[in-house]
Formats: structure tokens, sequence, C-alpha cells
């Protein structure tokens, strides 16, 4: 299948120095390049994130009715804000 596509001026030159040297095809180039990055995001992990308990109870009394904004202020307490 033919196909267009841009491709950056510094990516094309560094092809065109490895088409040059390695006696290869750029469409050899691009058919590896495409097929180790398909593998590789075939057989890539989903990121799952780590569930990390906590000891506590949840909020601090006082703060389990609180508003956001009280809670923010209470944060930043005694710091300039």
């Amino acid at each position: 299948m033919k196909t267009t596509i841009d491709i950056p001026d510094s990516l094309m030159a560094r092809c065109k120095k490895v088409i040059g040297e390695q006696h290869v095809t750029f469409r050899s180039l691009v058919e590896e390049g495409l097929d180790r990055v398909l593998e590789e995001r075939i057989h890539r992990k989903p990121f799952k994130l780590k569930s990390i308990p906590f000891r506590g109870g949840g909020f601090q009394p006082g703060f389990d009715e609180a508003s956001w904004d009280r809670i923010r202020d209470a944060a930043y307490e005694g710091r300039g804000g």
C-alpha cells in the first residue's frame, strides 16, 4: 500500500545517513521501525496504579464535614498564604 507521510528534516537526514552507510532502502527502514514499535505496543502491559493502603481513620477531627476551602486554608496555615 502506498501512503504519504511528513517526516521532520532532522529525522530524514538520519535516515539518509543510515541508507548510505548500510545500503538499505528507505522502505525497509520504515517497515522495520513500524514493526518494532507495533510489537512493543502490543506486548506492553497497561499502566496500573499501585494501591497503597494507609493506616488512618480518614479525616482528622474537625474536618469530617469541612469544605474544600477550609481544608486548603488549614493546609497552608502559617505558610504566608
